[in-house]
């Protein structure tokens, strides 16, 4: 059976509908990756060149998963078996990876070059604090990660500081945000670096300034894909419906159900008015689901049919109906975590691969306690969120790269110029940054002419040879694998081993020239996301918080602490989760849709009578989304040895 014949009937509506707009709502499980591989195949088939076709997701993980399928299909397709087939490609990537690519291409228009840096939060945090200082401001007065998320979030929203400015009038907060805005931006520009938001600040800002280069990639992808467009915040809008605008063959993919992401941006307006912008689109729902049990969507569905700002859809699955959705009420936090690693461990002992098994949580704090529990019963466990790129002794050796390749990279030279120690002191590095290199005392000039030579080679090095060579070549030339070897201590020990596993890593990109390969593997390393950090595919219990889950998929899922105040969340001082037009309350319902939708064959769900959170207990009652649980669709869970508190217990100060 051919590809195409093995879709449903909705799905080859998708696949085969050519030009003009295209909505999809695609339910979770609903084949949305292969609907869109397929439709991209199809396009080819239909003699639009593989180069013409741009599809942006969200994740590393999908736009991976999407190349992979689409390399197979076009190696594999006997229609397609031509030479252009192996030589030419769709382009697929993140938003974010697209920014770089176009900024890349136009580096000069914005007074960078094509190895410019990319700020991750903690460069970025680290230059707010810079810049808070400059500016005289106290971070214990206004706190650093709450300016860098104003101005994340408002350019974001697509606003430049002169718009904010602009919008935000001499307001006391916005007025210092500005203060600190101005002198971050000038951080930005004297290291020539960008951080995550301009990727795709500058992208728009390019369009609208040369409208020639806008109408180049127009002409170059004729044919649009947009995955998880619910999720798209405006700047992001803004690209697609730039590039978009000479050809309108515009496919957006998505579900309004699965929209969590408001805190940083995104916005239902986008997916909700896609007919608005594009009067002509044809709209086609996926509601076959192919991933969970017939009892698993018939919660789901009950859940979100409760929120009013969606597009009404009903997912159904010819799957068997399946266990029913266990629910645990514990005594406290230790006797929930208890009995999830239990029940993990039974799951295991039966054959289940413990990579199969996912435990979720609403807020980071939670895992502490899973994890004891985990280590107790000796179980394998992976936490989602410790990124492999963000590691010291990772983040060390590829700035080395970078600081080689550009001397202009200031925020690099200053990482490294002391790893390991060479007794290069705060008024000596001073001077190096602001061009005072020749002023030094002749003592201080000789360690820094041996830095700069071992930066030459590594330039040397990186130029020439291939990229997995470069990584060991920097580890032994820069001095941190004597180093790390002399101390000798586990810890240390543990990172020489994290070096090499980048050098492991840095193997994939040595098919590439070598001045591609390694400038690869930087952009790459710069875009990595905590799902990456799967990548591996362990096999070990996957610990997360569910807006981490988001695109995953399990045997089985624990949603723990389900409490009022928890899941649904309330905000810190005490605000209610909710606002009074309700939108945030749909959003938690939302986040809890998209946790049971992660299981394939069962859920469990549990909440604690008694938590301590932020030192002190507090007494606690389910939450409604356990409450909302019909008894048809519900057991109850007992834990062997602990108290059974059950689903019905209410506690009260």
């Amino acid at each position: 059976m051919s590809q195409e014949n093995s879709l449903n009937t909705a799905q080859q509506r998708a696949v085969f509908h050519k030009d003009g707009p295209l909505l999809i709502i695609a339910g979770a499980g609903a084949g949305k990756t292969k609907t869109i591989t397929e439709r991209i195949i199809r396009l080819i088939k239909t003699g639009i060149a593989p180069s013409e076709i741009l599809a942006v997701t969200f994740t590393n993980k999908a736009a991976k998963e999407m190349v992979e399928r689409v390399n197979h299909r076009l190696e594999s397709d006997t229609e397609l078996n031509r030479p252009s087939s192996f030589t030419e490609r769709p382009f697929v990537s993140t938003f974010h990876a697209l920014g770089v690519h176009i900024i890349k291409e136009n580096a000069h228009i914005l007074g960078l070059n094509k190895r410019f840096a990319i700020f991750d939060r903690n460069d970025s945090k680290r230059a707010i604090k810079q810049a808070m200082e400059e500016t005289g401001i106290d971070p214990k007065q206004f706190d650093p990660n709450k300016i860098l998320g104003t101005i994340s979030r408002a350019k974001g929203n697509s606003q430049t500081l002169a718009l904010y400015k602009e919008e935000t009038g001499r307001d006391f907060y916005p007025t210092i945000v500005s203060r600190i805005w101005e002198n971050y931006e000038a951080i930005l520009t004297k290291e020539k670096a960008l951080d995550f938001d301009d990727l795709l600040l500058k992208t728009v800002w390019i369009f609208k300034k040369h409208p020639d280069i806008l109408e180049r990639y127009q002409n170059l992808w004729r044919y649009i894909h947009i995955d998880e467009y619910q999720d798209t915040n405006q700047v992001q809008y803004q690209i697609t419906r730039l590039i978009a605008a000479k050809y309108k063959n515009i496919c957006v993919v998505g579900d309004i159900d699965q929209m969590i992401y408001s805190w940083r941006g995104a916005t239902l307006d986008n997916i909700l008015n896609f007919e608005k912008d594009y009067p002509d689109a044809i709209v086609i729902l996926l509601e076959q689901n192919y991933r969970s049990t017939k009892t698993i969507l018939e919660a789901a569905n009950r859940i979100i049919e409760k929120n009013v700002r969606r597009r009404e859809k009903k997912l159904f699955t010819q799957n068997a109906d399946g266990d029913p959705i266990g629910i645990y009420g514990a005594y406290d936090e230790a006797d929930e975590a208890d009995f999830i690693a239990q029940k993990a461990a039974d799951h295991i002992a039966s054959g289940v691969s413990p990579r199969e098994i996912a435990i979720l949580y609403r807020a980071n704090f939670q895992s502490r306690v899973l994890e004891e529990a985990f280590l107790h019963h000796k179980i394998n466990y992976q936490v989602l969120g410790t990124r492999f790129f963000e590691r010291k002794e990772v983040k060390d050796v590829l700035s080395y790269i970078r600081a080689a390749l550009d001397a202009d990279s200031l925020s690099d030279i200053r990482r490294i110029i002391n790893v390991p120690p060479r007794g290069i002191g705060k008024v000596t590095l001073a001077k190096i940054l602001s061009g005072q290199r020749d002023s030094l005392p002749h003592a201080s000039r000789q360690k820094i002419d041996e830095f700069y030579r071992i930066l030459d080679d590594i330039r040397q090095h990186a130029l020439s040879k291939l990229p997995s060579e470069t990584i060991k070549f920097v580890v032994q030339r820069s001095g941190i694998e004597e180093a790390l070897k002399k101390a000798s201590s586990e810890e240390d020990i543990e990172r020489l081993e994290n070096i090499k596993e980048l050098a492991s890593l840095a193997v994939r990109y040595d098919s590439f020239t070598p001045e591609e390969g390694i400038e690869q593997l930087l952009t790459d390393a710069a875009l990595a996301s905590d799902q990456d950090t799967l990548v591996k595919n362990e096999d070990a219990v996957k610990l997360m918080t569910v807006h981490a889950s988001k695109g995953l998929e399990f045997d089985y899922v624990f949603i723990s602490g389900l409490e009022e105040g928890l899941f649904p969340h309330e905000r810190l001082g005490g605000e209610s989760a909710g606002k009074s037009d309700g939108h945030d309350d749909e959003e938690e319902r939302r986040l809890f849709y998209v946790a049971l939708t992660r299981a394939r064959k069962k859920v469990y769900m549990s909440y604690a009578g008694i938590r301590t959170v932020f030192g002190s207990k507090q007494v606690n009652v389910p939450s409604e989304f356990i409450m909302d649980m019909d008894d048809d669709l519900t057991i109850l869970e007992e834990h062997q040895g602990k108290k059974k508190t059950g689903i019905k217990t209410i506690y009260f100060d």
